[in-house]
């Protein structure tokens, strides 16, 4: 059974002010081209289809578009919902849709009713777990904690007690929206961090032929049965080097697995300069750059005049403009932005604390901090789900 698996459409989002609606568009035509070209039996698509809960008009018309075109094309679709869907819109009129081969998995209830379908070989079952927040679905799962390790290791018991009731030899597939030890993350996801971790263990996915993974960007292989298949197109200028694709994989009657990347055309290639404004006005290296969407890092030791209207007269497509200003060593005058990158919110609040009290928090006050974010955050994705 040959298998089309892609994710993190993010229909509605923009690129640094940039409208994206266009290059989505040519991206469902590319998908709608790739199923019918290489005889694709069945499309995973892994989550975040929308970029918000409640998405624009024109994302919505959209996607409405890409269900016609593959419910047409008579090719089975299973899609769930991500963490930045509103699983409940996606999921309306989700038992009507299903009857144009459109399978649409967005309760988390139903983690354990896979789509059957058949080859020559046999039975293949497609299992969607939707993204599963942790604090709205521990009930659901029975668990005490709530954790992203705790939940879909509940949801992926319930898979596997499904699956031993199958007919022997029947191959199995989860789709699933989640941040898996081993994957690298990029600046264009949510965080999902619940009880300071946001990881689970590959070992969660074991008793399975093949996990179709949704939620980080970059097209990655954790084994040769665990991929993520990235974002079709970038959304942020640290997946400058990402190469946006699909999975085609081929799943056999053994249920081994053999996968190709799929190539997503992508409206402009992304550049990542860095220097002093008069080096990047005249490096000549840089002139593969001129057409690319631009993030120019400014070394400057001054502020220099009218940098943007300066660097778009070479790169008329530059974006964003970063100020990191060399300075001599032990020099004052690092950014309050500077030092604050690549820190998480608990580790800000704690520094926050040291600085005030001139002591760090201890084990209490750090899990004190930690149970106030996850709750704020749990909070904002619960009124997401009711708006």
């Amino acid at each position: 059974m040959r298998l089309l698996h892609t994710s993190d459409w993010h229909l509605g989002r923009a690129f640094h002010r940039v409208a994206m609606l266009g290059a989505q568009a040519r991206f469902v035509d590319h998908l709608v081209e790739t199923v019918r070209e290489h005889a694709v039996d069945a499309v995973l698509v892994s989550g975040d289809v929308y970029d918000r809960a409640v998405p624009p008009l024109a994302a919505v018309e959209l996607f409405d578009d890409a269900l016609h075109r593959l419910a047409g094309l008579g090719v089975p679709t299973v899609m769930i919902s991500g963490n930045h869907d509103s699983a409940r819109r996606l999921g309306v009129g989700a038992g009507l849709i299903d009857r144009a081969g459109i399978h649409l998995r967005t309760d988390p209830a139903g983690c354990a009713t896979p789509v059957v379908l058949a080859d020559a070989h046999g039975d293949v079952a497609l299992y969607g777990l939707p993204y599963l927040e942790p604090a709205l679905v521990k009930t659901e799962f029975g668990v005490e904690k709530a954790g992203h390790e705790t939940v879909l290791a509940a949801a992926m018991d319930r898979v596997r007690a499904d699956l031993a009731t199958r007919a022997g030899g029947t191959r199995s597939v989860v789709l699933a929206h989640a941040f898996v030890t081993g994957g690298e993350q990029s600046d264009s996801e949510r965080d999902i961090t619940v009880g300071g971790a946001a990881a689970v263990p590959l070992g969660v996915f074991d008793g399975v032929d093949y996990v179709a993974l949704g939620h980080l960007h970059g097209c990655q292989t954790l084994t040769g049965r665990v991929r993520y298949s990235g974002s079709p197109l970038p959304y942020s200028f640290s997946e400058h080097r990402h190469r946006k694709s699909m999975w085609l994989v081929d799943l056999d009657a053994a249920g081994s697995v053999t996968a190709e990347r799929v190539d997503c055309p992508v409206p402009r290639a992304l550049a990542r300069l860095r220097g002093t404004l008069e080096e990047l006005l005249a490096d000549p290296a840089l002139t593969p750059h001129q057409d690319a969407w631009v993030e120019a890092t400014l070394t400057d030791p001054v502020r220099p005049d009218d940098p943007m209207a300066r660097l778009t007269e070479r790169f008329p497509h530059t974006l964003s403009l970063v100020f990191d200003p060399q300075r001599a060593p032990g020099e004052r005058g690092v950014s309050y932005a500077r030092r604050l990158a690549d820190r998480s919110d608990q580790q800000i609040a704690e520094d926050f604390v040291t600085h005030v009290r001139g002591a760090a928090p201890d084990d209490h006050e750090q899990t004190v901090l930690r149970d106030a974010f996850d709750a704020v955050r749990a909070d904002e994705n619960l009124r997401e789900v009711a708006r």
